[in-house]
């Protein structure tokens, strides 16, 4: 049994259960290293069955023995024949255990490739948790601390360079930005109003320059809108002048004017100019009325496009209904004149009646044997092509036939490579499979060393075999010869019976001899009659010492003493419940 319970130890290592390395056998196993045997087996079998199941055994009594019949009965539902509850898991015995981890064993998937991925022990399990927790960690993205939400603090991490040195410079430059940005509106406000006149004096100075009479007769000190009227007149006041509000040069692009009047609504407009002393509140109130009438005039002008698209609308309709009564009219002239013509040319036959209609039937009867000529010989071409046709559809349904066929040999192939290709795959996993497990194994053991073992070990079978049936031969011809004496023996008796019974009715002496052979026959069964009881005893016993010695692996005498120690703990809990009860 040692082999066995190596390749049973081997197979529950594969399955990720905790067994230590001085456990070399399925004696040493614990309650608890059955326990979780038993479930990590259940879980690599059927993961839904076994998801449910601790693979530790709880404190409390009743726990346990509520562990111990969830096992017992997932055992059960997964085809354990033999018999299983909470005291195999419990109180255990060798030959119970060993039956069912090899049952477990045997269920185990062999092809698949999970067995291979199931973890070797606790140490990957803890390998693998620390990879997740890693990768979980890179994937969050970092932000400053001025940038993160007081929700995501947690989770937002920031790097362990990042210092309060860099915290203060990143808020330094934050504030120096947000001083340069947040510019007040009345400063913006001047330095567009100081632009703007500077812009205006400069053209105004170079116009001057051009004019110096003009310049003469006013100061440099004198206000924008005297300057302006000083020129009036002048050609150059559309050149000094030429930006305009974008109402202005709307108003010129739209309407076209005389010369004159166009100057003078450029005086206007000079006059109108804002001067130095005038509030922006003025001219902001002008724009708004200028902008009030000319979204007025829009609104004027968006009405009468939509009137006149009604019209066009209406227009086209019309037309659409005028071009459908045109066509209906010309269809009625067109049959109009069709009925016309036939009339015409009725009536222009009518006068020579007789002789039209004679020839009329004689036109219908050559159009009757022409028919029928015609009749004729597409009778003689009808027949070849019906035979062909018959031939031909004949041969296109064999055609169908075998394509069938072919189509249904054709997909069977198809389903053949699928099935040799996924048994393909499937060989290749379990090679790959193997091949890691061997990989896996110890070097320091050579491949001899386990070719002489199992040699050993199949020539001590074969000599036991061979010990078995010679004692099996020897034992049929014991029984034989012993039958053979048995009925001689029998036969024997009965001769000598027969004879010293005759010879007893004449002889005193033979007489004597006779009850002398008939003490001796009985005296003789009952030694046969003991020799076979005392075969029987021997087998007896011989049976009832293996029985005990399979009582002495089962540990009776540990399992009473737990079993006496679980009652006592028992009755403590509850005793223990009872009292909070009362308490209660």
């Amino acid at each position: 049994m040692d082999e066995v319970d190596k390749i049973l130890i081997h197979s529950l290592r594969q399955t990720g259960t905790d067994v230590g390395k001085d456990v070399q056998s399925v004696k040493h196993f614990t309650s608890e290293l059955i326990v979780e045997a038993v479930v990590k087996c259940l879980r690599v079998i059927d993961p839904a069955l076994g998801s449910g199941l601790s693979p530790s055994l709880p404190p409390g009594m009743s726990a346990r023995f509520r562990v111990g019949m969830s096992l017992a009965q997932a055992c059960q539902d997964l085809g354990y024949k033999g018999e299983i509850g909470y005291q195999t898991f419990l109180y255990s015995n060798e030959p119970e255990i060993r039956s069912l981890l090899m049952f477990l064993v045997e269920k185990l998937p062999r092809e698949s490739a999970e067995a291979s991925d199931q973890p070797a022990g606790k140490s990957a399990l803890l390998q693998k948790s620390i990879a997740a927790q890693i990768k979980a960690q890179l994937a969050l993205p970092w932000l400053s601390p001025s940038c993160r939400l007081p929700l995501l603090c947690k989770t937002q991490v920031r790097p362990a360079s990042y210092n309060n040195n860099n915290i203060s410079v990143f808020n330094a430059v934050f504030s120096s930005v947000n001083s340069c940005l947040l510019v007040s509106t009345q400063e913006y406000r001047s330095r567009k109003r100081a632009r703007l006149q500077k812009r205006i004096e400069e053209q105004l100075r170079t116009a001057a320059q051009t004019r110096p009479d003009t310049l003469g007769a006013h100061g440099s000190g004198s206000d924008l809108p005297e300057l302006l009227q000083s020129f009036g007149g002048s050609p150059l006041i559309g050149d000094i002048l030429a930006k305009g509000t974008r109402f202005t040069h709307t108003e010129k692009l739209t309407f076209t004017e005389e010369p004159e009047k166009a100057a003078k609504q450029m005086a206007a407009a000079a006059n109108s100019l804002p001067s130095s002393h005038q509030s922006e509140e003025d001219l902001q109130a002008r724009q708004q009325e200028e902008l009030a009438s000319l979204q007025q005039q829009l609104q004027q002008l968006s009405l009468s496009l939509e009137e006149v698209g009604g019209d066009m609308r209406q227009l086209t309709v019309s037309i659409h209904q005028v071009s459908d009564e045109l066509k209906q009219k010309e269809l009625s002239n067109t049959e109009e004149e069709d009925s016309v013509r036939v009339k015409k040319q009725t009536i222009y036959l009518l006068p020579d009646g007789e002789n039209n209609l004679a020839k009329l039937q004689a036109l219908v009867e050559g159009s009757a044997e022409r028919v029928v000529n015609l009749a004729a010989q597409w009778e003689k071409h009808r027949a070849p092509l019906i035979d062909e046709h018959r031939r031909l559809k004949e041969l296109c349904s064999n055609q169908e036939v075998e394509s069938s066929r072919k189509l249904s040999e054709i997909k069977e192939l198809h389903e053949k490579i699928s099935q040799s290709a996924e048994e393909a795959k499937k060989k290749e996993g379990l090679y790959k499979q193997l091949i890691t497990e061997f990989e896996n194994l110890p070097k320091d053991i050579s491949r001899s060393a386990y070719t002489a073992r199992i040699l050993e070990i199949v020539g001590n079978i074969r000599k036991q075999k061979e010990e078995i049936t010679k004692t099996l031969s020897d034992t049929k011809e014991l029984q034989k010869e012993i039958n053979s004496l048995t009925g001689k023996l029998d036969r024997t008796f009965a001769v000598t019976d027969e004879l010293v019974f005759k010879d007893a009715k004449k002889d005193e002496s033979v007489r004597k001899s006779y009850k002398y052979l008939a003490a001796l026959h009985e005296n003789c069964t009952q030694l046969i009659q003991t020799i076979e009881d005392t075969g029987t005893i021997m087998r007896e016993i011989r049976d009832l010492e293996e029985l005990i010695e399979t009582e002495n692996g089962k540990k009776t005498v540990s399992n009473l003493e737990k079993i006496l120690e679980d009652y006592k703990a028992i009755r403590q809990e509850n005793s223990a419940l009872a009292a909070k009860i009362r308490e209660a």
